[in-house]
C-alpha cells in the first residue's frame, strides 16, 4: 500500500496527459499577463491594511525589514516554483510538483492544503473588500444597512456568536461576479485584471510619490523600537518584533504562487512562468517597502493600528494630501477585487489537476467546449467561497490562510532538493540558483514563520488535514489513475 501511496508520476507522463483529450485549457497568457496576475494577487489587503497593523503592533518603522524577510522567504520559494513551472508547464501548481517528486499521497496533502490558501483566501479578501466598499459609499452619503453588509457570525477566539446580520451581501456579489468572469475565459479575466492592476499600482505610486514629500524623518526614530514584553509574555518591537511582523505581513505575499496554477494556459511557459512569478514578486516587494516607509514617516507607527492606516497617515500629513483620500479608497477596492479574481482562478485549476489524476470525481476535470475553462470547478469554488464570505468574519478566515501557504512553499522547496538528487539530468529551462542553499533557506524561513503562528491555527490545520486524508483513503486511493496504470503494467510484466 505504501508503494502505491508514494508512487510518483514522471514529468513526461504529466505533460503528455495534459495535452491529451478533446478539450484542453487554452494557451493565451503572455509573460506580461502572468506578471500582472502575480501583482494582482499580491497587492491588496497587505499594502492597504496589514502594513499599518504590523508596524503598530510588532515592528515599528522596522516593518520595512519585516517585509524584506517575508519577501526573502517568498523569493527562495519563488525560485523553486520557477524551476518546477518551467519543467512541468501544466495546471496544478505545488500539487503537480509534489506528484512528480514526493508521491501521490503527499501531492494530495498539498492539493487539499492549497484549498486553505485559495478558497479561504478569496473569501477573506472579499470580506475585506466589502468593508471598504461600505465605508467608501458611506463617505459619499450612501448607507448600506449592516444587516446585509456584515457577517451573521462573530468569533472571539474561542466561540461563535450571532451579530443580528443576515449576510455579507457585497462580499457574496463580488465573488459571484468574479466567478462568472472566470467561466467566460482566462484571457478576458486577464484583461480585466490588467486594468485593475494598472489602477491600483498607479494609486499606490501616487501615495508613495506625493507622500515622501511630507515625510517627517523624526517618525522613523528609533527605527527599531526597544523590545516590550506583552501581558501574555510575548515580545514586540526589537528583533523579535521584526520577525513577528514578518509573520503578519506574510499574508501580503499570499497569491504570487497563483501564477503557477495558470502554467497550462501560458503561451511559452518555459520562458514566461519564471518571468511572471519572479517579476511580480520583485515589483510588489519594492512597493511594500516604499509604502511602509511613507506610512511610518507621515505619522507615528503607534497610530497605524486601524482598518484604514493609509487614510490615517494621509490625514496626519495635513490638507496637502487630502485630495488622495478618494483615490486611495478606489485603489483599495480595485486592489482587493483583483486579489479575489486571481484566488478564484487558482483553486479550480488545482481541482482540475486532481480530477485528471482520478483523485477527485471526473466531473471536476471537465473543460467548457467553447470557453476552454474548467467551468464546473470554477462555479463550485465560487459558490462555496461566496457562502463562506457571506457568513463568517474576516478574522477567523484570515487565520486559516497563511499556514496553508507556508506549508505549500516548504513542500515545493523540498521537492526541488529531492529532484536534483533523484533526477539530476532532466531538462530544466530555468534552474534554481545556489542549490541546495536556496531551497534550504526557503524551508527554514517559511518553517520559522509557520512555527510562530498561533496554536489554534495549527489545530485547525490538523483538523483540516484529517478530513482531507479521510477523503483520500475513502475515494482518491481507490480511483487513482496512476495506481491503476502501475497495476496494469505489473500484470503485463508478469504475464
Amino acid at each position: 500500500m505504501a508503494n502505491k501511496m508514494f508512487a510518483t508520476k514522471s514529468i513526461a507522463k504529466l505533460i503528455a496527459e495534459s495535452e491529451s483529450g478533446e478539450h484542453g485549457l487554452k494557451r493565451t497568457l503572455s509573460a506580461t499577463n502572468l506578471t500582472m496576475l502575480g501583482v494582482g494577487a499580491i497587492i491588496g489587503a497587505g499594502i492597504f491594511v496589514l502594513t499599518g497593523t504590523a508596524a503598530a503592533t510588532a515592528a515599528g518603522p522596522a516593518i520595512v525589514l519585516s517585509f524584506i524577510i517575508a519577501g526573502l522567504g517568498c523569493l527562495f520559494a519563488g525560485l523553486c516554483y520557477a524551476e518546477f513551472a518551467s519543467m512541468i508547464p501544466i495546471a496544478g501548481s505545488a500539487y503537480t510538483y509534489g506528484y512528480a517528486t514526493l508521491g501521490e499521497f503527499i501531492a494530495w496533502i498539498i492539493g487539499w492544503d492549497l484549498i486553505l490558501e485559495y478558497l479561504f483566501g478569496a473569501a477573506t479578501v472579499a470580506v475585506g473588500w466589502s468593508g471598504n466598499v461600505v465605508s467608501l459609499l458611506k463617505s459619499a452619503g450612501i448607507n448600506i444597512p449592516e444587516i446585509i453588509a456584515s457577517a451573521p457570525l462573530a468569533y472571539d477566539g474561542s466561540s461563535f456568536s450571532t451579530t443580528g446580520s443576515l449576510i455579507n451581501l457585497p462580499a457574496v456579489l463580488l465573488i459571484l461576479t468574479m466567478t462568472a468572469l472566470l467561466v467566460v475565459g482566462i484571457q478576458e479575466s486577464a484583461r480585466f485584471n490588467n486594468l485593475i492592476v494598472f489602477i491600483k499600482v498607479g494609486i499606490v505610486l501616487l501615495v508613495i510619490g506625493f507622500g515622501f514629500q511630507y515625510v517627517n524623518s523624526a517618525n522613523w526614530e528609533p527605527f527599531i523600537p526597544a523590545r516590550e514584553i506583552m501581558p501574555d509574555g510575548s515580545g514586540r518591537y526589537g528583533w523579535e518584533g521584526i520577525v513577528r511582523g514578518a509573520a503578519i505581513v506574510f499574508f501580503s505575499y499570499i497569491g504570487f504562487d497563483a501564477v503557477s496554477t495558470a502554467a497550462q494556459e501560458a503561451k511559452n511557459p518555459q520562458r514566461d512562468m519564471p518571468i511572471g512569478m519572479l517579476a511580480s514578486l520583485g515589483i510588489c516587494t519594492l512597493l511594500y517597502v516604499a509604502m511602509s516607509l511613507v506610512l511610518t514617516g507621515l505619522t507615528s507607527y503607534k497610530n497605524l493600528n486601524v482598518p484604514d492606516p493609509v487614510l490615517v497617515a494621509l490625514t496626519a500629513a495635513g490638507p496637502g494630501l487630502k485630495w488622495l483620500f478618494f483615490f486611495t479608497g478606489i485603489g483599495a477596492i480595485a486592489g482587493l477585487a483583483s486579489v479575489v479574481l486571481v484566488m478564484l482562478m487558482g483553486q479550480p485549476r488545482i481541482f482540475y489537476a486532481m480530477s485528471r489524476d482520478g483523485l477527485l470525481p471526473s466531473v471536476f476535470g471537465k473543460v467548457h467546449p467553447r470557453f476552454h475553462t474548467p467551468h464546473i470547478t470554477t462555479i463550485v469554488t465560487g459558490v462555496i467561497a461566496a457562502i463562506i464570505a457571506g457568513i463568517f468574519p474576516i478574522g477567523l478566515l484570515g487565520e486559516l490562510v497563511s499556514i496553508g501557504t507556508l506549508f505549500a512553499f516548504i513542500i515545493v522547496c523540498a521537492g526541488i532538493l529531492m529532484l536534483r538528487y533523484t533526477n539530476p539530468d532532466i531538462h530544466r529551462p530555468f534552474r534554481t540558483p545556489f542549490v541546495p542553499v536556496v531551497p534550504i533557506l526557503g524551508i527554514l524561513i517559511c518553517g520559522y514563520m509557520m512555527v510562530n503562528l498561533p496554536h489554534d491555527t495549527w489545530l485547525r490545520l490538523i483538523i483540516w488535514m484529517i478530513i482531507g486524508i479521510a477523503i483520500y483513503f475513502l475515494y482518491g486511493r481507490k480511483h487513482s489513475k496512476l495506481a491503476k496504470q502501475n497495476e496494469e503494467e505489473r500484470i503485463s510484466r508478469n504475464a
